[in-house]
């Protein structure tokens, strides 16, 4: 291929990269390589060298302080960070949790180079719907709003502790995704309970 890199520069190409985690397939495109085998060749020199690491099979790190959020997103796609990650981060749940959430097309618990992730089943027309999905340095998170109706679309009774965090505008615009008449009916008394608390 015309721009492929000179021999040698080929580990220099992913440390310069804004990814922390590689898969083969993003590695071809960076090497500009076709070969898989030529790929996978290299990465183990370069894990065997020290100067790569294996997060998981068909996935690979710089070096172990790689994005564990990044990681989480790239081992079943399409993913995003969600539900009690978010949740607890925006101040909408106080329990603490170590293991990462996220919204995926199967429901699985899996542990990664240490890190425990819970992948939580989506309907694929509200898992491809981007409404309420923000991405930072290439990791697909949800907002705090739709973390909410994400945990209420597959949780009929949840308890949140801090409602008054939550853009209800925000709520209501990100609600027609789910097409769920259940979800619309809690979700409004929710919002009631949270205007007759005020």
């Amino acid at each position: 291929m015309e721009n492929r890199p000179s021999k040698g520069n080929f580990l220099e190409i992913l440390l310069r990269s804004s990814k922390t985690v590689f898969s083969v397939q993003d590695v071809a495109l960076l090497w500009g390589e076709s070969e898989s085998a030529t790929i996978t060749n290299r990465l183990k020199k370069y894990i065997r060298a020290g100067k790569l690491l294996r997060v998981r099979h068909g996935l690979y790190a710089k070096d172990e302080n790689y994005d564990r959020y990044e990681l989480a997103t790239r081992i079943y796609t399409p993913s995003y960070i969600g539900f009690e990650t978010v949740l607890t981060r925006e101040g909408v749940s106080f329990q603490y949790y170590g293991n990462i959430f996220v919204a995926s097309y199967l429901n699985r618990e899996i542990e990664a180079n240490g890190q425990k992730i819970n992948y939580v089943r989506m309907k694929s027309s509200v898992l491809s719907d981007t409404t309420g999905i923000d991405h930072r340095n290439g990791v697909a998170w949800a907002t705090k709003e739709r973390a909410f109706l994400d945990r209420l679309y597959v949780t009929k009774e949840y308890y949140f502790d801090s409602l008054n965090v939550l853009d209800w505008d925000k709520v209501f615009e990100i609600l027609p995704v789910y097409g769920n008449k259940r979800l619309e009916k809690q979700v409004r008394k929710f919002h009631r309970n949270f205007i007759n608390t005020k």
